[in-house]
């Protein structure tokens, strides 16, 4: 693509742009356009060149390089790149860990730290590790200590009321070492979903306890003030490793969390260890770094490597040979160049943490489309070539990532902390310690019309309500041509795809359209943490994968995921169950559709008690009543005042609807997804929450009021998209919506 083309985006793609990323002057109207984006971003970050005696004709060289790679989709940075670069105090960093010491003047300087990198659209990972145990004495003040939990706390009702860039919440990670004394109430304090909702959390894993797991042995806790044994009435405390690991699976099996993450082989692998040691990682743990340390991110879609139309010589025992590797290692080339000028770009949120980065320069170049490239090659994620192909792949861009960062190293130096650092042993120059991390993608690859991450497809097809109450369908772009190759594009075929998470069943579709497309649910918990190991082997960093589970999967099942996540040599893992969380998220078009209701309305008694609440909507304040009988909504009035008769007429009849399809026993949690996101003209920020219309506020109110008694398919609060009001799904220990593409990571 030539710099002076416009840039082919889908529709999804303009719609998350124009949502989040282009530029809005006062009034919130749009002033710039795509391809205006991709050259704001391309001119700011090659302007680094000029620090490297690069004169006018280079920079703009870089300039067109990075323009073009962005622009054809070939690469794109992490998402504060894209919103920030170019801006006034623009921060261009995604991922950042900050330490959290153990007195208090030391734990709230690191809130007031992490509310300003929220400030600036950055997430932040956190080890607790060090606070001492719940019950010590704190000589200080003759009282008692409460423990990492309590300020986990602290740090999530500080992250609840900070904004990131006007239009989304913090994201933290917390770990704790698995040594620590408070281990257990560490593992269960996410038991209810509802509460720590801005943190996801891992346990460190050190390999004392998986020895002491593989022999059946206990382990010693650890007090973290002294790193000795830790003692309660001059006894040592130890615990089961096999007890404890029991609890950490069957939370994980309940709810999602929490995730693992191996610490000491974290460790082994960092590039400066043992000068500096990782603590924690970024919110989706695809980033370990030491304290005050951030990354800055960006992701090659391999889907746009693939020879089209594949060689003659193509051979699926051979799947490399469809792949454009001369133009993806140039590809490389270039995005290590940028992420490298886009340290010296930055705009650092506090002091330590650009002093830290410098030092480090750490850039993270990951992968999206990888199922998308599968795909165009006809291969099963699960297949033996899948996995030979993630290789080769894999293997080329570390390489490549390393050749370049080595060549910089001639021109530019090598960076700051080489001389403690693996290359320095090794005697390799180095301008970056780490040069690749595989990261979700959730936001970029909706830009870039690929699947997420190495992740498979989740489903091949699913609905999304627009903001004006439209209802579309997206369905696989590669499925249906496959479908109209085999003359098989019909409406019933596509209502029946739209309906299911999966193909394997259906007769109708030959086996060479239905062995290629596997979505999550096909793939066996082995295999995901197969093909997260082998992208992990040529990862400097780490990977940012799910490994899936469906509902009826036992504990048992999760437990041997984490030990094959030990085994194969993976840095963490995290898993989900369909349906351990109170909402699963609307992925395919059958969700929320059967028919509810026995038809039959129910008799009104003479006398109700309910409840009124004010809710703030863009129409003014309205008034929601809502009558109970046997503990369930019954009837729903509201009152808006002083906006006109058409609204008040429209409020009504809301109301009525509502209370009908309440008497004739259709759930309140169908009514919740009907009317939740509903838009209209006039929508506001209230308390936190977007809400968005009259028929929205309702169903905020009702969920509110009815998510813990009424049916598992309540949207919780946390998993509606603050943006747009859609579900969210739960991707990569994070949600995010794929209909405007926020993330809370």
């Amino acid at each position: 693509m030539r710099p002076d083309q416009e840039t082919e985006l889908s529709d999804n793609a303009i719609a998350v742009l124009e949502r989040r990323y282009l530029l809005k002057d006062d009034k919130g109207d749009l002033i710039e356009t795509p391809r205006q984006l991709f050259e704001r971003v391309a001119n700011f970050i090659a302007e680094a060149d000029r620090n490297y005696e690069v004169d006018e004709v280079g920079v703009n060289r870089s300039a067109a390089r990075f323009y073009q790679m962005m622009a054809s989709l070939e690469f794109l940075p992490n998402s504060p790149t894209l919103m920030n670069a170019g801006k006034k105090n623009g921060q261009l960093s995604a991922c950042f860990v900050l330490p959290v010491g153990d007195s208090m003047e030391e734990i709230f300087e690191t809130n007031k730290h992490a509310a300003l990198i929220h400030k600036t659209g950055g997430g932040t990972g956190f080890a607790f590790s060090r606070l001492r145990p719940q019950g010590a004495v704190v000589a200080s003040t003759s009282g008692v200590a409460s423990g990492p939990v309590s300020f986990m706390k602290v740090f999530n009702a500080s992250t609840e009321a900070v904004k990131q860039g006007g239009t989304r919440r913090g994201a933290n990670m917390g770990i704790l070492r698995i040594d620590h004394p408070d281990i257990l109430e560490f593992i269960s304090c996410k038991e209810d979903t509802a509460d720590i909702t801005n943190f996801n959390i891992s346990v460190g894993v050190t390999d004392t306890f998986m020895e002491a797991l593989t022999k059946g042995e206990s382990y010693s806790l650890i007090d973290p003030r002294t790193g000795s044994a830790y003692e309660v009435d001059g006894e040592k405390q130890q615990l089961k490793a096999a007890d404890v690991f029991d609890q950490i699976v069957r939370h994980a099996w309940a709810t999602g969390e929490p995730g693992i993450i191996f610490i000491d082989r974290m460790n082994r692998a960092n590039s400066t260890y043992p000068n500096e040691t990782i603590e924690a990682t970024n919110p989706c743990g695809e980033q370990p770094l030491p304290p005050y340390d951030s990354c800055n991110l960006g992701s090659i879609n391999l889907s746009k490597f693939i020879f089209d139309p594949l060689p003659n010589d193509y051979d699926k025992s051979r799947p490399e040979s469809g792949v454009d590797f001369d133009r993806m290692g140039q590809t490389v080339r270039n995005a290590i160049h940028f992420l490298d000028n886009v340290i010296d770009q930055n705009s650092y949120p506090i002091d330590e943490i650009e002093q830290q980065t410098r030092k480090n320069r750490r850039v993270g170049l990951g992968v999206m489309g990888f199922a998308d490239a599968l795909g165009e090659l006809d291969l099963a994620y699960n297949s033996a070539s899948a996995f030979e192909l993630a290789e080769k792949v894999m293997s080329f861009i570390e390489i490549e990532a390393r050749k370049q960062s080595s060549e910089l190293a001639k021109t530019r130096g090598r960076f700051p902390n080489w001389e403690n650092s693996i290359y320095a042993r090794e005697n390799v120059a180095m301008r970056n310690a780490t040069v690749t991390t595989i990261a979700p993608t959730g936001t970029i690859s909706i830009i870039a019309d690929c699947s997420s991450g190495i992740e498979p497809h989740y489903a091949l097809s699913f609905e999304r309500n627009v903001m004006d109450g439209t209802r579309l369908v997206t369905f696989n772009r590669l499925l249906k041509q496959r479908l109209e190759q085999h003359d098989l594009a019909t409406e019933e075929i596509f209502e029946k795809i739209n309906s299911s998470r999966s193909i394997q069943d259906m007769a109708e579709l030959p086996d060479s359209i239905k062995s290629v497309f596997l979505t999550a649910a096909d793939i066996s918990p082995e295999q995901h943490v197969r093909m997260q190991s082998v992208f992990q082997k040529y990862t400097d960093s780490s990977v940012s994968k799910t490994i899936n589970f469906p509902e009826q999967a036992t504990p048992e099942q999760v437990h041997q995921a984490f030990l094959n996540a030990y085994e194969f040599g993976c840095k963490g893992v995290t898993v989900y169950r369909d349906n351990s969380r109170p909402y699963q998220v609307l992925s395919t078009a059958i969700s929320g559709s059967a028919t509810e209701g026995s038809g039959k309305i129910t008799e009104r008694p003479s006398v109700l008690q309910g409840f009124t609440e004010k809710i703030r909507t863009g129409y003014g304040n309205l008034y929601v009543t809502v009558n109970i009988r046997d503990g369930q909504p019954f009837e729903v009035f509201a009152q808006i005042g002083k906006s006109g008769y058409s609204t008040m007429a429209d409020t009504e009849a809301i109301c009525r609807l509502i209370s009908i399809s309440l008497r004739a026993g259709v759930s309140i949690g169908q009514i919740i997804r009907q009317l939740r996101g509903i838009g209209g003209a006039s929508q506001i920020y209230t308390d936190g929450a977007r809400v968005t219309s009259i028929p929205d506020a309702i169903a905020q109110v009702l969920n509110r009021r009815f998510a813990a008694e009424s049916d598992s398919s309540v949207i919780a609060d946390s998993e509606i998209c603050p943006d747009c009001s859609q579900a969210m799904r739960y991707d990569s220990g994070c949600y995010c919506c794929q209909f405007c593409g926020y993330s809370n990571c």
